[in-house]
């Protein structure tokens, strides 16, 4: 990461990699190079195989509800614009009582810098134990009008309580959702944020590429 300015981009995207840290059950990452100029091949090509869930992404509706939106319908609106990074580093769980103090106001694109972010993101092996909003947490959001809310870890939701029910009340209630974001090197703060899921159409899910500047 290079030295912030009012001028400097700073990448919050998890670099993708084979074998890199992704959701249990699902297929390991692999980019596989299939032809080579090295090997006699015109051009280097890579086959790329992972889920759309995979490193820095966003979730579509219809990953959690049945006949919503995909991802190709994603709002250009919200793809740039202003976003507060939100740092609650003594969290567990990001609930309700959590989030009152924070003063989030409609319309409001939220990143939420935890714990997570003090792991590596080239570890491995995926932690359990993350920390992720329950379904008061997502139901708070919604009644105060948020528009997007990001992540550092894989998943918006806990991994063992009530993280499908926290995806359907944000996916449902018009919240956009990124999740996988490396804020390690971010402070708490106002910024601007460029994001941009891939154009799948009707997927429930899109690696993205997301950028934040200080404001």
């Amino acid at each position: 990461m290079t030295t912030q300015n009012d001028q400097t981009w700073i990448d919050i995207s998890v670099p993708l990699a084979s074998g890199m840290v992704h959701w249990p059950g699902d297929p390991e990452p692999s980019f596989e190079r299939i032809s080579e100029i090295g090997q006699g091949a015109a051009a280097n090509v890579t086959m790329c195989r992972m889920t759309a869930h995979t490193g820095t992404h966003m979730d579509a509706p219809c990953h959690f509800l049945e006949g919503k939106d995909g991802i190709d319908r994603f709002p250009l609106s919200l793809a740039t614009g202003p976003a507060r990074v939100i740092a609650v580093p003594g969290a567990s769980t990001l609930g309700r009582a959590q989030l009152e103090p924070k003063n989030i106001s409609p319309g409001e694109r939220v990143l939420f810098k935890t714990r997570n972010s003090e792991r590596r993101w080239d570890n491995q092996d995926f932690e359990t134990g993350f920390v992720a909003f329950d379904a008061s947490g997502a139901r708070f959001l919604v009644e105060r009008g948020a528009s997007l809310v990001g992540v550092d870890y894989l998943s918006v939701g806990l991994f063992q309580g009530d993280g499908a029910e926290t995806h359907q009340v944000l996916l449902g209630g018009g919240v956009w959702v990124l999740e996988g974001l490396n804020l390690s090197g971010v402070p708490e703060g106002e910024y601007e944020l460029i994001c941009l899921p891939l154009r799948i159409a009707g997927c429930d899910g899109s690696p993205a590429r997301a950028i934040l500047r200080r404001k």
